[in-house]
């Protein structure tokens, strides 16, 4: 095996369903389901032809193969607007011999090439009800939309030490895909006006994306 990814992919409640089945069928393991809303303004859901509607995000872990993403656009017609983005992130090691048997079993990988990545996902942890305030920071600074999951934080003692604020325990993750250039500007206006300080008491990170099915429209404006 020529490393692994963690495979996230943000599609339609309604085709959760046939997206699972058909990584189960491609010989992934385990595919774990969160439900979430998209975040997207009506200006480009309009844009777009799309209809705000409840997202399923999912999570699996597989060897590292472009032609697995190229297959997977095909088959679940990602090039087509509205049904679902994919993107796959690096994973640096996995803990333990039989957990990684079972998450990558005999599959064939691909040589892993030096790639710079092209994209990457923030991440947001924020208060629960706090995802406007986090977005309208991002868009303000380039970001077109993201996917919030409801979360339930815990250590929130030593948090609340460590940050000298009370930490709220119900949380939403916003995931943002964005060009690797308008990543620091993005971060940098989330950090700003819904940081630790602020009512949405952010904390934020970002992951390379090595893979991405299902921007093709997005990245033609």
């Amino acid at each position: 095996m020529h490393g692994a990814d963690l495979i996230i992919t943000i599609t339609d409640r309604t085709r959760c369903g046939e997206f699972a089945a058909w990584y189960q069928e491609h010989g992934v393991s385990l595919v774990l389901t969160a439900l979430g809303h998209g975040t997207a303004t009506a200006e480009i859901l309009d844009f777009l032809g799309l209809e705000a509607s409840e997202k399923a995000v999912m999570f699996c872990v597989a060897p590292h193969s472009p032609r697995m993403v190229r297959e997977a656009a095909r088959a679940l017609w990602l090039d087509v607007p509205g049904n679902g983005v994919l993107m796959t992130v690096p994973v640096c090691s996995i803990g333990g011999m039989a957990t990684k048997e079972y998450l990558v079993r005999e599959q064939e990988g691909e040589e892993s090439m030096e790639k710079v990545p092209s994209h990457e996902l923030i991440v947001v942890i924020t208060n629960q009800g706090c995802t406007d305030m986090v977005m309208e920071a991002a868009r303000e600074a380039g970001a077109g939309g993201g996917t919030a999951i409801h979360a339930k934080g815990t250590g929130m003692e030593l948090a609340s030490k460590f940050f000298g604020v009370s930490i709220a325990a119900e949380k939403e993750m916003l995931f943002i895909l964005v060009r690797e250039q308008d990543k620091k500007p993005i971060m940098k206006a989330v950090m700003t006006k819904a940081g630790m300080q602020s009512e949405a008491q952010s904390l934020v990170f970002s992951l390379p994306v090595n893979e991405i099915a299902g921007l093709r429209v997005l990245e033609e404006t």
